[in-house]
């Protein structure tokens, strides 16, 4: 009996060599797990179920940390597959630090779950201000989307303690006055980098390009004094005439959240800035005139500045999400926003913390030569003004 007993040992040993001689697991030879998933669909829609959000990031994570990702068409449908069990399914624009919202959903093999517009709405995160203008009214639209801004004034951009309770500013077209107060408008400047470099954003249109580089109620030449961003990276003449422009959406993201790739834009007041000269690695440019391939909208996360002070903006002391950078199949990278318990499951996996490009720290600033002034259809340049609204 004894004898039979190693034998058997022997035969067992035998079998866990492999043709090298190193001892192996009956798990070495099983193949890679199958993970068992179902399908989840939806529609994403602004906060007071209104209006469609395309290009939202929709995604969720398994057991192991892995994403599964996709996003909101034009019409703000989307379809993810997803790990079976009950999960977490995250919705977001942007990066998600400023709209976001979660879901959680039991996902069933081989199934699809619908879930339903009142799950899928887009909350707002941002504390959001805008300062009145004379030919713009942008708050109309961020509250036809069903979310809340607050109004601050010229004086108040003035005062880093009143700004630095937002997340986002709008500064619209005509709102830089009583320029001749030049200790006002040095006190703007610099609050204004404090802001963007500690990751505040901020959006100006047409006329209010001067709060960025410099100049009066608009600029007329390149190199003027005043503003935060750089000469050297960006210059606007006010030499636009008014006029239809054809118009081509340069952005292939943007794009596919808009639904269209041309529009025609009503430049129908008596002039705007047009840019003239812009840094291509500064700046990502959004839309462009078709004819002439010039910047009609811009947008930046690559602002820095030295002696910046380090100061709270917004949101950040209540958040418990972190800005991550992760790859996807095809080399394709995405800046999201997680549960800070989530990070180094993630980092573990290769995602990197803060944004895929631009600073780590900086905020963004969008730059558009049209707006919705109050005298004229705007058609779809009013599509893509909530698609700045949302992506700040």
């Amino acid at each position: 009996m004894r004898k039979h007993y190693l034998i058997l040992l022997l035969w067992v040993f035998t079998l866990l060599i492999n043709c090298t001689g190193e001892v192996t697991s009956p798990s070495d030879h099983e193949g890679p797990e199958i993970i068992k998933t179902g399908k989840l669909t939806g529609k994403v829609m602004s906060q007071n179920g209104t209006k469609p959000i395309g290009g939202a990031s929709v995604f969720t994570f398994d057991d192991q940390y892995k994403i599964y990702y996709t996003t909101s068409d034009a019409d703000g449908n989307f379809s993810l597959e997803a790990p079976t069990g009950n999960h977490t399914i995250y919705i977001q624009t942007g990066n998600g630090s400023n709209f976001r919202t979660e879901i959680s959903a039991n996902v069933k093999e081989n199934e699809n779950l619908n879930l339903d517009v009142s799950q899928t709405k887009l909350n707002q995160v941002a504390k959001i201000a805008y300062v009145k203008g004379s030919y713009d009214k942008i708050e109309d639209i961020i509250q036809t989307l069903g979310y809340a801004a607050t109004e601050i004034t010229t004086n108040d951009l003035a005062n880093l303690t009143t700004i630095a309770q937002y997340d986002i500013i709008f500064l619209n077209c005509g709102s830089r006055i009583n320029y001749s107060n030049t200790a006002l408008y040095a006190a703007i400047d610099t609050n204004l980098a404090t802001f963007v470099a500690n990751g505040g954003s901020i959006y100006a249109s047409d006329w209010d390009v001067a709060y960025l580089v410099g100049g009066t109620n608009n600029t007329n030449n390149c190199s003027l004094a005043g503003g935060f961003v750089p000469d050297s990276k960006l210059c606007s003449k006010n030499t636009g005439n008014s006029g239809m422009v054809a118009a081509t959406v340069n952005s292939a993201g943007l794009s596919t959240a808009l639904g269209f790739s041309t529009l025609g834009i009503d430049y129908d007041l008596g002039s705007w800035q047009k840019i003239v000269n812009y840094d291509p690695a500064y700046w990502e440019v959004l839309v462009k005139e078709t004819a002439t391939n010039d910047a009609l909208m811009i947008r930046t996360n690559h602002f820095t500045a030295t002696g910046i002070p380090n100061t709270t903006i917004g949101n950040a002391p209540n958040t418990t999400f972190t800005t991550v950078c992760i790859s996807l199949p095809g080399n394709i990278q995405i800046s999201i926003s997680v549960p800070q318990a989530l990070v180094p499951y993630l980092v573990a996996l290769g995602a990197t913390v803060g944004p895929c490009s631009g600073s780590s720290n900086s905020g963004y600033i969008y730059y558009t030569t049209f707006h919705n002034h109050a005298s004229g259809n705007i058609g779809n340049a009013g599509v893509i003004l909530q698609y700045v609204i949302l992506n700040l």
